[in-house]
């Protein structure tokens, strides 16, 4: 049995990123994804800046996000983020987030991201070694 990776961030929610009523703006949702994957990064050694400095950038090709409560302005929103192992040449992330206070799912959701060579924008169809080597040392496929 793999070992599940995960890690947990919590943000504040900030007054721009809620609408005049004090909700939270749908699109939000996908940037405290983006704090959870920096937290993840942060954690197993697979930041951004990381993964430049091996040669590759990661877009974001597919998200989904499925709205289950508001998060209101002033609110604080935990954020976990799974790794999906894969053997695609691809990252897959899944998402829980909470309302921090009292632990109701707020929204789920996941990522895909690919690798491109950062100088020659190409897609890498096998896995970089540099992320198989990752995937080895955490003990993931």
């Amino acid at each position: 049995m793999q070992p599940v990776l995960s890690e947990e961030a919590e943000v504040l929610v900030r007054f721009n990123e809620a609408d005049p009523l004090g909700i939270v703006w749908h699109g939000n949702y996908i940037r405290y994804f983006e704090d959870g994957r920096e937290a993840f990064g942060a954690k197993y050694r697979l930041r951004y800046l990381d993964i430049f400095a091996e040669g590759y950038t990661v877009p974001i090709v597919n998200v989904e996000c499925n709205y289950k409560r508001p998060l209101r302005y002033g609110d604080r929103v935990l954020v976990e983020t799974r790794y999906i192992p894969t053997e695609a040449a691809k990252i897959r992330f899944e998402y829980t987030l909470y309302n921090a206070a009292t632990r109701e799912v707020v929204c789920t959701g996941a990522s895909v991201q690919v690798f491109l060579d950062k100088e020659a924008d190409i897609l890498q169809l096998t896995v970089p070694a540099f992320f198989a080597e990752w995937k080895k040392q955490w003990g993931v496929s």
